[in-house]
């Protein structure tokens, strides 16, 4: 093949390419995290609105608050957190949706991250769900115990539950806003809510604010890290990713990480034009087949 051949194939193999980009980032931006495949929205319906983030970074957590633990142990917040830095997540423990995606998640990261729990920091997780009780709770902090399998992790993390009073005082604290939805059988019992994590100072204070349902084991290091020097981060935009999308209009639900895969595909796209017409920008000698 003549030089002249292979610029030319080059040549229609990035156009190529750039349709592909353009056509997944458009097909992407069609595609909203909130409504179901097939539809098209370009912003969050109402329910949605309210169902996100607001980082009150220095705020701070409930502690006079009264939770109950898996051991069925009532007290104070300040009994699980106050002595070290915390990480704290929001989920419900009969979720079946993204929730056991975050705490595998946490489980992942920390797992690699080298601290040691009990010592360097606490893992603390509220339920947001009024119904939820200390047996779910067990039974969420042995599945998320295994994941970590950590030497000491069982002792350095609890999994609270609360009424209601108790549930709007973390979620008021933490800015973590959700609302209930319906579920495929019509009752009121799901929730939408966004996916985070959130690190707290060893006096309760609220440092840092990390989206999404995978926390590497640098960013997580870092984070507690920051935490035990009292450091608090400044507010960044997060990439939020709802939990429980369901689209009451339709009745169904929807693939919240669709977007995400869209934009994905078109970086990848854009990525292999750019090495093609790198190694297609100046040919050296003679190009065989």
């Amino acid at each position: 093949m003549s030089i002249q051949g292979f610029k030319s194939r080059s040549a229609a193999m990035l156009r190529v390419a750039a349709t592909l980009s353009v056509t997944l980032f458009a097909r992407g931006q069609q595609y909203s995290a909130d409504r179901p495949i097939g539809m098209t929205a370009q912003q969050l319906p109402a329910y949605l609105q309210h169902a996100g983030i607001q980082q009150h970074l220095n705020q701070m957590l409930p502690m006079t608050a009264t939770f109950t633990d898996e051991g069925n142990t009532s007290a104070p917040l300040n009994r699980w957190i106050g002595k070290r830095p915390a990480v704290i997540a929001l989920v419900y423990y009969k979720c079946t949706m993204m929730c056991p995606q975050v705490l595998h998640g946490l489980a992942s990261g920390l797992k690699e991250s080298t601290l040691i729990p009990g010592k360097d920091y606490d893992v603390v997780i509220f339920s947001i769900g009024p119904a939820d009780s200390p047996a779910d709770a067990t039974i969420e902090k042995a599945n998320f115990v295994s994941e970590a399998g950590l030497p000491g992790i069982a002792g350095a993390t609890h999994f609270l539950t609360a009424g209601d009073d108790g549930i709007k005082a973390i979620s008021d604290a933490t800015g973590f806003e959700y609302v209930r939805v319906p579920g495929p059988d019509g009752a009121m019992n799901q929730f939408a809510h966004s996916s985070v994590i959130i690190f707290a100072t060893p006096d309760g204070r609220l440092s840092k604010y990390i989206s999404g349902i995978d926390y590497p084991s640098r960013n997580l290091r870092l984070a507690i890290l920051d935490a035990s020097q009292k450091k608090i981060s400044n507010p960044v935009d997060l990439f939020l990713i709802y939990c429980c999308n369901y689209n009451p209009t339709v009745g169904k639900y929807s693939v919240a990480i669709l977007r995400v895969v869209s934009f994905a595909g078109a970086v990848t796209v854009m990525v292999v034009a750019g090495m093609i017409w790198l190694l297609t920008r100046k040919p050296n000698g003679k190009v065989y087949v």
